[in-house]
């Protein structure tokens, strides 16, 4: 998110695109034939690319991943993404530029968010400086993160709902939460205290507070300092089944302002979401280095 609080960028790589509803369709056997660099920029100017693409677009090395014309890849010890994408519907245009991540520290937090350890969180680097320079007039400076989730099941099979949330503190780290009801009606409560330096301390969780409803009516809640509120700054992106936006919050006397997540996973499952998704989310099958778009 930019210093000022008035724009942010969101950029995901995935190998078995999560959220692809054609992944989804083929029972999930091949991830490598479905991989997107998944790009979203916020505030005036905002836009919104997802394109699924298939093996024939992905390479990957040691320090780089490449996903059709987007790549990101390790320079020294910052994160460099190369963008080269096409927004969807309805706003269709070129989203072209380069991001620049410098992690403050790299982390070594392994954590396993269901019993089974099918499903498993990294935050790599929980304190970043970012440099944008985007098309639409994304051209800022602020504050970033960096983390992977790792899963070798559905999210939809083990997990009902989760939220999740990153708030930067006043001392140069971030303080972590996530939350989630699993299918055999379990919960998960994670909260991280991560240092500037990347060491990392388990807290215990203040209190879960509730966080209206988003227009799709999605539940959302957040850790709250008892008797505090926390409240929206920024809506992000909204879908009928996942919210993400920016909150302030009061965590040990501090307010805070950071990025929260929303999921709703028996929405994720309905036939009828998935197709809705897949509006704006094209399939690129075929690719070529010579290739555009």
């Amino acid at each position: 998110m930019s210093d000022d609080g008035k724009r942010a960028v969101s950029v995901i790589g995935f190998i078995g695109s999560v959220f692809s509803p054609w992944y989804a369709w083929t029972g999930r056997r091949d991830p490598q034939d479905h991989c997107c660099i998944n790009v979203v920029t916020y505030g005036p100017g905002g836009r919104f690319t997802m394109t699924d693409r298939g093996r024939a677009a992905l390479r990957q090395s040691g320090d780089a991943l490449q996903v059709g014309p987007s790549r990101m890849r390790w320079d020294q010890g910052v994160l460099v993404i190369d963008v080269d994408e096409v927004s969807a519907l309805p706003m269709v245009s070129r989203v072209r530029g380069q991001i620049r991540l410098t992690p403050a520290a790299i982390t070594s937090v392994e954590a396993v968010l269901s019993p089974d350890g099918a499903h498993i969180w990294r935050p790599f680097a929980p304190t970043a400086r970012i440099e944008v320079d985007l098309s639409q007039g994304h051209r800022w400076q602020g504050h970033g993160y960096m983390d992977a989730n790792f899963g070798s099941a559905a999210l939809e099979a083990d997990f009902r709902r989760w939220t999740w949330g990153r708030y930067p503190r006043r001392a140069g780290g971030a303080t972590c939460f996530y939350d989630g009801v699993r299918r055999d009606g379990s919960t998960l409560a994670l909260a991280l205290d991560i240092a500037a330096d990347g060491s990392v301390a388990q807290i215990e969780p203040p209190p879960a507070t509730a966080l209206p409803r988003t227009l799709w009516g999605i539940r959302r809640d957040t850790r709250c300092d008892p008797g505090q509120r926390p409240r929206q700054t920024m809506q992000m992106l909204e879908a009928p089944f996942y919210s993400r936006c920016l909150v302030q919050t009061v965590l040990q006397g501090e307010t805070v302002t950071g990025v929260h997540e929303a999921l709703d996973l028996n929405r994720f499952r309905s036939p009828l979401i998935k197709a809705m998704v897949a509006v704006r989310v094209p399939r690129r099958a075929g690719w070529s280095q010579a290739a555009v778009g």
